[in-house]
């Protein structure tokens, strides 16, 4: 079995070892600062830019499972986000087919982490028209033998294995791999298997 942490729309290196038959994604386990759980990288004009869902801090927050994590709205990260997205892909050749399947994402007010990135993944299996489910877990799961937990791993940042694709600031910046799901949806269109 392959143990994956919740991600923020998945970067594609996350997608990869989700759609593998054996993938689990352990909303059970601890929350972790500044990963994927809560944060989704676009490329941009300037190069890659985070967008991170702002979760409730506390002391507690390092005990608190990932499912259990609430979103905080002290500050407008939602339309920060729809902003940078908008502002990044709009003239990619298809965000006029897509936008409106994330825009309710920017607008509702979920109480957690958890509610808000299954939706969001599962508009994105949707959307690759990917048959299969994305299993999540009921509870933490301990490591068996022969396990690969990944939920250690940072799936953010650039990678070499990705093979090069055209994005939007092509002739600006050289090529951002390992960025969202977004970007290879709003400049490929559907490409997942």
């Amino acid at each position: 079995m392959k143990i994956l942490p919740l991600a923020y729309f998945g970067s594609l290196e996350w997608w990869r070892e989700a759609l593998s038959p054996d993938a689990v994604i352990d909303v059970g386990e601890h929350y972790i600062k500044q990963t994927c759980r809560n944060r989704t990288e676009i490329a941009t004009a300037d190069g890659r830019m985070s967008l991170t869902a702002n979760v409730v801090k506390g002391a507690s927050i390092h005990k608190c499972a990932v499912r259990d994590m609430r979103l905080d709205y002290s500050k407008r990260w939602q339309h920060q986000h729809a902003v940078a997205i908008r502002s990044a892909y709009k003239s990619s050749p298809y965000y006029d087919y897509f936008a409106h399947h994330f825009e309710p994402f920017f607008e509702r007010r979920y109480d957690f982490l958890y509610d808000m990135n299954r939706e969001l993944l599962e508009v994105l299996r949707r959307i690759e028209g990917i048959e299969s489910q994305l299993r999540y877990s009921e509870r933490y799961i301990v490591a068996g033998e022969g396990d690969v937990d990944l939920r250690g791993h940072n799936f953010l940042g650039v990678r070499e294995s990705d093979a090069p694709y055209w994005q939007v600031f092509s002739e600006r910046v050289p090529f951002q791999s390992n960025c969202s799901l977004l970007d290879l949806l709003f400049n490929e269109g559907k490409v997942l298997p």
